[in-house]
This record gives C-alpha cells, sequence and structure tokens, in this order.
C-alpha cells in the first residue's frame, strides 16, 4: 500500500487543502454533517464506513479544527460532532462538487439528490467565480502568482 505523503508545506492553497480533507470518507463525512448528522452512530451507518475508518477521519478533521466534539444534545453521555466555522466553511467546496457531480456523472432522468433554498424549496443557484468588479470569470480569465 502506498503510504500518504503530506502536502502541508505546500506553498498552493489546493494542496493544503487536500491534505487536510482529501480524501473521500472525510468529504462525506463533511456532507453528511451539513446534512444533519452528529453522532458517530449516525456518520457510520449513513455511509456504511468501518468503525476504525470513522474514528481516524473524525479525530483528524477534529484536530485540524474542522469540527469539534460537545455534549450530546439530549443530555446522554454520548458527543457530538458539529462543524466548527473553519468546517462550515466548506459548504462551498460540497456545493461545488454537487454541481460539478450533477452536471457531469449521471445521465438524463437518472434519479439523484437535490440541494435547495429551505425557505422556498427552489434548487440552488450555480456556484459561479466572480472578479473583484463582479465579472463572471472562467478558468482561462484567472491565473495563479507566486
Amino acid at each position: 500500500m502506498v503510504k500518504r505523503v503530506s502536502l502541508w508545506s505546500a506553498g498552493c492553497p489546493v494542496a493544503r487543502s487536500l491534505d487536510a480533507i482529501g480524501d473521500w470518507w472525510s468529504l462525506l463525512i463533511i456532507r453528511d454533517a451539513f446534512d444533519g448528522k452528529r453522532r458517530f452512530g449516525e456518520f457510520q451507518n449513513g455511509l456504511g464506513i468501518s468503525k476504525g475508518v470513522l474514528s481516524t477521519r473524525l479525530r483528524d478533521l477534529t484536530k485540524r479544527g474542522i469540527f469539534e466534539t460537545v455534549p450530546a444534545s439530549d443530555g446522554t453521555a454520548y458527543r457530538e460532532y458539529i462543524l466548527t466555522e473553519k468546517g462550515r466553511g466548506l459548504f462551498l467546496v460540497i456545493v461545488a462538487l454537487r454541481q460539478w457531480g450533477e452536471d457531469h456523472l449521471f445521465t438524463d432522468g437518472e434519479a439523484r439528490s437535490s440541494l435547495v433554498d429551505r425557505e422556498g424549496r427552489a434548487p440552488v443557484a450555480r456556484l459561479e467565480v466572480r472578479a473583484a468588479d463582479g465579472r463572471s470569470l472562467h478558468w482561462s480569465d484567472t491565473q495563479v502568482i507566486g
């Protein structure tokens, strides 16, 4: 098995982000947290992930400040995992992945989940990158410097 190499010292924000949350289990755990899951058993049952893998991912995500643990909201002895401000900042990443998947990984008419606005139940608008002056930007309109 190939040993995972840390990208934390890279000068690229994409590489560092992938170092922090770049495996599918971590992203799916974060997705489920946005969907309201908070307890270890809820994550495990929803994902079908092994206890060992889930425990490792939750520990790493907590250590990196994406989750924090709090006493269970029902007063039991359990702990719950909640997204921190840093973790909630990943909402755009999850939405971007969702929209990319909708565009490229489903056939017309194939069943899939949808992200809607709670208030009006309307589909969420497409994400787009904008310049500081509000212009819509495409990949060819940008460059990385530094």
